[in-house]
This record gives structure tokens, C-alpha cells and sequence, in this order.
């Protein structure tokens, strides 16, 4: 019997792994890690692999896929990078996170695509999207939700629990809970350049409530117009506009808010987001600092909206208007773009003025937030999870802009990148004569979500679209570039 012939052909026949019932006879040539990553994800979202499951050692799975253990190492790393999976040192490499579900492609004229991209976007047009189905969703604003640090909120409710009192579980103060409002003083100061009381904060449903409160207490004093940034929110501008509030544009250039424009206006108040403006990405000047603190300072109002202002890569921290100018600015800020937007937990602080009437509009809108969260969040931020957490987005989301930056120059040289210093999206403009809702909406055809330019701008401007990087995994951003040029194509 030839023994060396047997020996090979037994090799042949178990090659494979019993995990998954991996087999690499099925991977495309080259395609090995690709092949693997692809099969660990499905498994991830369909259930086979769990949240808090341990792969194979590396050496392991190499041996019994007769691979090499850098094909293993390599598919792994992508699925950390995706948020997936986690290394845990002695404990392995453990699931942490599922895939969103991959939901079927668009096809033209369903009526939600229709609404959502035919004429002026209306007041539900955000929630229309959002369930609109996608493989691959490049919507701005969202940050890496599977980096949601669960065990670590586990942590912090149990130690919540366990010494909460009982009289703490009965209604509390409007302006929050103590430890929150402290916790959020502590993270202002450190990270934001504002030294403030906690006394001074009011906790509350996200930004989108501070605007609310913003808008009746100014309504309240007569003040019917907030000048905002052109382009600047769609979101903004309808919440504003919800409560009786006129909004006229002031255009935005390089430098940030045109703060001469901003005279024009006569608005005895202004809204704008200086740390990262939305959507173009650029930090306000320091000259356009000095500018708006002299405007200002003449008995008009600046509404700070510190959107992703955490997400930077590129640049220096800028400080927030509120350490400059206590007695003129309304501060928000949120956890939305930190953690989680299904917190709804925020925080604003109004000039000292308002306060008193800022907390009863708070009083009589929801009589408080709920206190459990708030005390669990007061614990990650005083443990440090927070910041824990703020470094490891910040590493995953430069590896993804990074990723995107590369796409958009094989695939869209004709397109001008803004933005892309800090955040959690990047713009992109083009010089083409074609109406960027019709690039969207062709986008969501082929399975790719993104916000058209012109929604975020009242005045006219060139095409474009917003393209969130944050939550999309560097394996889906190539691809979804790819579709959206096929997509332009098919338009010019």
C-alpha cells in the first residue's frame, strides 16, 4: 500500500473545519480572507455565532482549514474593525456584536422612495428614509452603533441597582439627576473647555428637545427669528420652524458662518455649529469667533449646537463658544453621537438668564428624564467608559473616512470632498448640471442611503451628497461608492 499517497489524499478529503463547516475548497482564488469574513458575519447575524461566543484560535482554524494563520488573522481583524468581534487577550477573540440585517434593494416608484426625493422634503421625511430598506446605509449623523459598550452598561445598571435608594425611584428633580448633571459638568470641562455648576445644566431628550425649550422661552420673550447656517441641518430647521420660528439662511464658506451676512439678517438670535459645521465640516475661524462674540455681545443670542464635536482626526481640539461667552449662549450637546441616539439623553445650558424659565418649560414638557438611564450614564462617565468608548470610535471611524476618502478618489474623481477633518460624515459636491435628489433617490435604487446636499440648503447650490462613514463597515463603503458612481453614470 502506498502509504505517502493515502496520507495525501486523506488531507485532501478533511480539509475543512467542523466550525461553521468551513470548507476553503469553496473560496475564490486569493479570495481567502474575504471568504472567511464573509461566512463569520453571516453566522454572526443569522444567530449561528452569538453575541458573547469565542472563535477558534487563530492557530487552530489555520491548521484545520490547512491555511495560513494570517488568512485567519486578517478575516478576524476585519470583523473587529467592523465592530463585530473583540479581542480578549488570554480569553480569545469573542462576538460583541451583530450585522445590522441586510434588507432587500429598493425598487423604483415604491411610494416612500417617491416621497422621500420628489419635491420639498416634508416634516416625516427623516422617519420615511429611515425605514426605507438598504444594503448599505450611508445616512449622516450616525455613529457606530455596534461599538455600543453593552457590557459595560450591564456593569453600570448593576452597580446602579444595587445602591440605588428607594425614595431615588420616585419623580426628581426637572433639571435631572444630580449625578448626571455633575457627571456632565465634569465631561464639559474636560473635553468642551466649559467650566460650569452642574446646577447650571438641564438634562434632557436629546438636542432636539433643548431646541424646543430654546424656541419657548425665546418665543416667550418675542424673539420669532434664529438665523441659521446655509447650508446647515434640514433637521434643525424643522424643528425650529415646528415652533413658530422663522430661519432665515446665512451662507457658510470656509472660515465658517459669514458673520457679516449674519448682520444683514436682523435676527436677534443665531443657531450654528462652529466645532464641526454641518454639513460642510469646517471649523469656525478665529476671526469669526471675535466677530460673533462683538454680535452677540450687543444683546443677541447664539444657539451652540455641539454636534459630533468629540469626532476629530485631523486637527486640533477647538474650545466651544460657551467657555467665551457664558451670559449670550445656549449650549447643546448630546450622547447621541457618543453612544446612542435611542438615549435620547442631552444636555443644555441656557445663559444664566433663562435658566428659571428654561427648567419650568423642562418641568412642564415631561416633568424630567427618566432617572435609571441618566444614573447609568452618570457611571460611564465617571469610570471612564466613556472616554474608553470615544477612543476606540475614534480609531474605527478614521479607519472608515480613510477607507471612504480612497473610494471617492477611484470612483468619483469628479467629485469635491468636504469635511473631512473631524466628524462622523463627509460632503461631496459636483459641477454637473443634474438635481442631486435624483442621485439619491437612483442611489436607494441600487441599495445605497445617503442624504441629498440640497435638503440641508435653502439658498441654490451645486449638487451634492452627505454621506455618513461612521456607522457603514469598511467592507460595505467601497462598494456602496462604487454604486453611487454607477448611479451618477446612469444620470449625466
Amino acid at each position: 500500500m502506498d502509504r505517502s499517497n493515502a496520507s495525501q489524499s486523506d488531507q485532501a478529503i478533511t480539509r475543512g473545519a467542523d466550525f461553521l463547516q468551513l470548507d476553503p475548497a469553496d473560496a475564490p482564488p486569493g479570495g481567502l480572507s474575504d471568504w472567511l469574513a464573509a461566512h463569520l458575519r453571516t453566522a454572526i447575524a443569522d444567530g449561528r455565532l452569538p453575541i458573547g461566543s469565542r472563535l477558534p484560535a487563530t492557530r487552530t482554524l489555520a491548521t484545520d482549514l490547512h491555511v495560513s494563520r494570517g488568512v485567519i488573522t486578517e478575516a478576524y481583524q476585519r470583523l473587529i474593525d467592523d465592530g463585530h468581534l473583540a479581542g480578549r487577550g488570554r480569553a480569545g477573540t469573542i462576538v460583541v456584536a451583530a450585522p445590522l440585517a441586510t434588507p432587500p434593494t429598493v425598487h423604483a416608484g415604491a411610494p416612500a422612495v417617491t416621497a422621500s426625493f420628489a419635491g420639498a422634503p416634508g416634516d416625516d421625511v427623516f422617519d420615511t428614509l429611515r425605514v426605507a430598506p438598504a444594503r448599505i446605509d450611508f445616512t449622516p449623523g450616525l455613529p457606530d452603533l455596534s461599538a455600543f459598550p453593552r457590557a459595560a452598561w450591564q456593569r453600570a445598571e448593576r452597580t446602579v441597582l444595587r445602591d440605588i435608594p428607594a425614595a431615588a425611584l420616585g419623580y426628581g428633580d426637572p433639571r435631572g439627576a444630580p449625578a448626571l448633571r455633575a457627571a456632565a459638568a465634569h465631561w464639559l470641562a474636560r473635553n468642551r473647555g466649559i467650566r460650569t455648576d452642574p446646577d447650571a445644566i438641564v438634562i434632557v431628550a436629546g438636542t432636539a428637545q433643548a431646541l424646543a425649550l430654546i424656541a419657548r422661552v425665546l418665543t416667550h420673550d418675542g424673539i420669532h427669528t434664529i438665523a441659521v447656517e446655509d447650508p446647515g441641518s434640514l433637521g434643525v430647521r424643522q424643528h425650529l420652524q415646528h415652533w413658530g420660528i422663522t430661519t432665515p439662511p446665512v451662507p457658510v464658506d470656509d472660515d465658517g458662518i459669514r458673520v457679516d451676512a449674519l448682520h444683514t439678517t436682523n435676527a436677534p438670535a443665531a443657531l450654528l455649529t462652529p466645532a464641526h459645521q454641518f454639513p460642510t465640516g469646517v471649523v469656525l475661524a478665529p476671526h469669526r469667533r471675535r466677530d460673533l462674540m462683538h454680535w452677540a455681545a450687543d444683546g443677541r443670542f447664539l444657539i451652540e449646537d455641539d454636534y459630533d464635536a468629540e469626532h476629530r482626526y485631523g486637527r486640533p481640539p477647538v474650545p466651544a463658544l460657551r467657555a467665551m461667552l457664558t451670559d449670550r449662549v445656549f449650549y447643546t450637546g448630546s450622547v447621541s453621537k457618543l453612544l446612542a441616539p435611542s438615549l435620547r439623553t442631552g444636555w443644555l445650558l441656557p445663559p444664566p438668564s433663562y435658566l428659571d424659565a428654561i427648567i419650568n418649560e423642562k418641568r412642564f414638557a415631561d416633568l424630567g428624564n427618566a432617572a435609571l438611564p441618566q444614573l447609568v450614564l452618570a457611571e460611564l462617565m465617571n469610570t471612564g467608559e466613556m472616554e474608553r468608548t470615544l477612543r476606540l470610535l475614534r480609531r474605527r471611524h478614521r479607519r472608515r473616512r480613510d477607507t471612504m476618502i480612497t473610494a471617492l478618489g477611484a470612483h468619483l474623481t469628479n467629485a469635491a470632498v468636504h469635511g473631512t477633518a473631524a466628524g462622523l460624515h463627509l460632503t461631496i459636491t459636483f459641477t454637473g448640471r443634474f438635481r442631486d435628489t435624483d442621485l439619491a433617490a437612483a442611489a436607494l435604487h441600487h441599495g445605497v442611503k445617503t442624504h441629498p446636499l440640497s435638503w440641508h440648503t435653502q439658498r441654490p447650490r451645486p449638487p451634492g451628497l452627505v454621506l455618513g462613514y461612521a456607522a457603514a463597515p469598511t467592507s460595505d463603503i467601497t462598494d456602496g461608492i462604487a454604486t453611487i458612481a454607477q448611479a451618477l453614470h446612469s444620470l449625466v
